[in-house]
């Protein structure tokens, strides 16, 4: 375990427990549409990776990356889009693939701006969805877990691009991000 990390909140075993059960929702909803699964970078590389691989119908992946972060702990409140998508998603469904739900900012920005290339339908999808720090009306259509409101690290979550590359969920020490 990391030396950063509080405690261990979900093993690799239990997020890929997470992934089959999301792929398996999503492989119900939408077999024989057309797809395309918009991963919100950085944070959702490594879930829509293992998802993507689970997933029984074709679809197209593209990203799009946002941010209302910057390195701090805390949503600003300002969206801005610093990738848009390559591909047309006029007519077909979209399912935007984050790794959490938090303030709901950044994804309702991204919803509201992919709804004006007159998709199909857009739905989310997050790994997980933290209800607790909403200042959005929004919620995901599909979801791995609810958490408390707590600093996870991991599993492509980061803080300040940092931990990402661990392969769990951990909850980060206080004492890290409030230096």
């Amino acid at each position: 375990m990391n030396k950063d990390v509080e405690r261990i909140l979900y093993n690799e075993q239990q997020l890929s427990v997470i992934c089959d059960r999301v792929a398996d929702q999503l492989n119900r909803d939408y077999k024989g549409h057309q797809v395309v699964l918009v991963g919100i970078l950085k944070g959702s590389v490594v879930f829509l990776a293992d998802l993507f691989r689970r997933l029984d119908f074709e679809c197209c992946l593209d990203f799009m990356a946002a941010s209302s972060y910057g390195s701090g702990t805390v949503s600003s409140g300002n969206v801005r889009i610093t990738k848009d998508l390559s591909c047309n998603i006029r007519g077909k469904d979209v399912i935007i693939v984050e790794d959490i739900l938090d303030t709901g900012n950044t994804l309702s920005y991204i919803r509201d701006h992919l709804g004006a290339f007159s998709p199909a339908s857009v739905r989310i999808c997050t790994l997980f969805d933290k209800p607790a720090r909403r200042k959005k009306n929004i919620s995901a259509d599909y979801k791995g877990e609810t958490i408390d409101d707590l600093f996870i690290v991991g599993y492509g979550l980061d803080y300040d691009e940092k931990y990402r590359n661990l392969p769990y969920i951990g909850i980060l020490k206080p004492e890290i991000y409030t230096k």
